[in-house]
């Protein structure tokens, strides 16, 4: 029974997706939900799956090519994926071969950029090892892979392996590559174009002492993940506290559409989160019925689906409020721009021992710039001087966090 594999209905919004990379070709078994296909929309990978076990029959897409929602991307036709049974082997004198032993690659996590880099250059996911977190394989480990082996050497008259936004082969010859943009990364160029031109951004600034948080944490953090199976981070104390400059100043946690404002009487947090394919920022809902544990907890589960390219264009959308942290790549200062339609967006940066005057007298304390980038045509700048100053009272005296002064 033939099967027509279809691009399934596409999120809200989305017109329209790349086939990215194929995992199976014409007359390959497949099993049942085993990825078939990857399509790429303006924020996240989808996989297809087969929906049984079978062969590839046909192939009717190739990569990089636009589709919508129906097309028949490949015929399956339906039957168990049965092993073949060795045949006997013929008796005769011979030393025994030892097996080698087998690697199952489908266990080795890989993601869409690097499936797509290993199958270009035919090579298994089994042959590279993995640099990054728990073993996963990130595109540097391909390429250097393919620098330092025969497979990386390429032949008279081909081009050398394309790399990727942050893979740059670096060599004697003055070599040029034209690489088009992922659809995300073109998305991510449209918005910030979008938000230049449609707001009236400016940007204030504060700096933050964080020995007391730093202390509470030291304090509390074993604890804390003991109680709670999960790690005490700064991003909670920044969102509560956040929260709380919200409630203050709910101009902040307003949006435009049209001429009219539209205030939220909720908090739907959006985190910035730094991926493979580009920056995204997933929202945490109502964050202020959250306690520290399920705020951490929920901030880990959405970014984990972010990074590997599984979540869902609802998680990406509806957020009232944003926060970006900097400081994780080492960044001091900067000016963040709007995540539109919402109106103000705080940028965190890197801890810095620093010289400080507390009571008099100069010592060396933990601190943080703070950068809240605002939409002046709704907020004051008194408003987010205020705004500013909240979280930073906060985040000085974490008490006030659990008695809201």
């Amino acid at each position: 029974m033939s099967i027509e594999i279809k691009v399934p209905a596409l999120p809200e919004s989305v017109a329209d997706a790349t086939l990215v990379a194929w995992h199976k070709k014409v007359g390959e078994s497949v099993s049942r939900d085993e990825n078939l296909v990857d399509l790429e929309t303006d924020k996240v990978v989808l996989e297809v799956p087969a929906p049984v076990s079978g062969v590839i029959t046909a192939i009717n897409i190739e990569e990089g090519t636009t589709v919508v929602a129906g097309d028949v991307l490949a015929i399956l036709e339906q039957g168990e994926v049965v092993t073949a049974t060795p045949a006997e082997p013929v008796a005769q004198e011979s030393k025994p071969v030892a097996e080698a032993p087998q690697i199952a690659a489908k266990s080795i996590k890989t993601s869409p950029s690097v499936r797509r880099l290993l199958d270009e250059h035919d090579l298994d996911a089994t042959m590279v090892t993995g640099s990054g977190k728990d073993g996963r394989i990130t595109k540097a480990d391909v390429m250097s892979f393919l620098q330092n082996s025969e497979a990386g050497n390429a032949s008279s008259g081909e081009p050398a392996p394309l790399a990727g936004d942050d893979d740059v082969v670096v060599g004697l010859e003055r070599v040029e590559q034209r690489v088009p943009m992922t659809r995300l990364r073109a998305r991510i160029a449209e918005r910030l174009l979008e938000a230049q031109s449609s707001a009236a951004m400016l940007t204030t600034f504060n700096e933050v002492d964080l020995t007391e948080v730093m202390a509470l944490r030291k304090r509390y953090k074993e604890a804390f993940e003991k109680e709670h199976g999960v790690r005490l981070g700064f991003m909670s104390f920044f969102a509560k506290a956040t929260v709380e400059a919200l409630k203050r100043f709910p101009i902040v946690n307003a949006s435009i559409e049209g001429t009219d404002v539209i205030y939220h009487n909720y908090f739907d947090i959006g985190i910035a989160v730094s991926t493979e394919r580009g920056l995204l920022v997933p929202v945490l809902r109502d964050v202020d019925q959250m306690s520290f544990a399920e705020f951490e907890r929920s901030l880990g589960e959405i970014a984990k689906k972010a990074q590997e390219g599984k979540i869902d264009m609802a998680e990406l959308t509806g957020g009232t409020f944003s926060i970006t942290n900097g400081g994780v790549f080492g960044s001091m200062m900067s000016t963040p721009i709007l995540n539109q339609p919402q109106s103000a967006i705080l940028g965190m940066h890197a801890i810095q021992q620093r010289p400080m005057v507390v009571d008099g007298e100069i010592m060396a304390r933990p601190m943080m710039y703070l950068a809240l980038t605002y939409d002046h045509r709704i907020i004051d700048g008194k408003d987010s001087v205020k705004f500013l100053v909240t979280i930073k009272e906060q985040l000085e005296d974490p008490s006030r966090l659990l008695l809201q002064v």
